[in-house]
């Protein structure tokens, strides 16, 4: 698994009816990896994980592998509502072929540390899988604290943590803490950039899915030491940027996805597609940035 580069956080694409539309979402994969993305993260939360039936899951899982191709690691959304829903679909996606595990702190429950080391440490047990923890606080009400990463540290498919908290000294406190021990990723959009500059070997990234080609330059510049241009490409993008950081950033998503001819807006309830003012701001944020592209 090779933990750099960008990892768009793909959409699952939805019919009218609102059943899952397996060739609109083979299409959305296929083409960010032919647009030069470097992974994929599937039925996260831009892929709607928590408004997915479990073997519409299983079936998504199996035509993001197969549609993929190894041409890039598939990373896939770990998002249940319990501990042993966790375990067995962590197992399952190991024998779809899944190359590695995003996992979430169990839904709606706020653990205590001692619970969420304990959820953690179950679903890493469950495949040999590498895992990605997923950090987001302002999201899922919970932080992992070093306390708890310390000691989740000695679990060896534990790989990485995707930090998409805003304060990002949390970058430099975790390379402080644990040296290399964990690949960090960037995981909040509008702080990308710092993440990278601080640390992150990658980004998983929201607006990508509007926006693949310009991500990757982003990320590309950012590597070669190049931040007079990954500058130029940031500040451009800033302003769709800050969307990943709104409760309805799925909705905003898609949108833009479908602004770009990449895909459809529709979601599942309790999700709405967006309506009204706001539903004209995000398009005239997209409808700039589409004009004014940096390459």
């Amino acid at each position: 698994m090779k933990w750099t580069g960008v990892f768009p956080a793909a959409t699952t694409q939805f019919k009218e009816d609102l059943s899952v539309d397996h060739d609109a979402t083979r299409g959305v994969l296929d083409a960010l990896v032919r647009d030069g993305v470097h992974g994929l993260v599937v039925m996260g939360t831009c892929g709607e994980n928590n408004s997915l039936e479990p073997d519409e899951k299983i079936a998504l899982l199996r035509e993001a592998v197969d549609v993929v191709a190894k041409r890039v690691p598939v990373i896939v959304g770990v998002s249940e509502f319990d501990t042993a829903r966790a375990c067995r679909f962590a197992a399952r996606a190991a024998e779809l072929g899944a190359d590695a595990l995003m996992v979430l702190p169990a839904m709606v429950y706020v653990p205590q540390p001692h619970e969420l080391e304990a959820h953690f440490a179950a679903v890493a047990k469950a495949s040999d899988l590498p895992i990605m923890l997923y950090n987001n606080p302002p999201a899922y009400r919970v932080s992992i604290g070093m306390d708890v990463l310390e000691r989740l540290a000695a679990l060896p498919t534990i790989a990485a943590v995707k930090e998409s908290a805003p304060d990002t000294r949390r970058f430099t406190d975790l390379r402080n803490r644990f040296g290399d021990r964990f690949v960090l990723m960037a995981g909040l959009d509008d702080v990308a950039l710092e993440g990278l500059m601080l640390g992150a070997a990658g980004w998983v990234s929201g607006l990508t899915s509007a926006f693949p080609q310009e991500s990757v330059a982003l990320v590309e510049a950012a590597a070669r030491g190049d931040y007079a241009e990954a500058l130029r490409i940031y500040r451009w993008f800033m302003p769709l940027l800050h969307l990943d950081a709104e409760h309805d950033l799925v909705q905003s998503i898609k949108l833009a996805e479908q602004i770009m001819g990449r895909g459809s807006e529709r979601v599942r309830m309790p999700r709405m597609p967006l309506a009204g003012a706001r539903r004209a701001e995000v398009t005239a944020m997209v409808e700039k940035a589409a004009a004014t592209r940096p390459l």
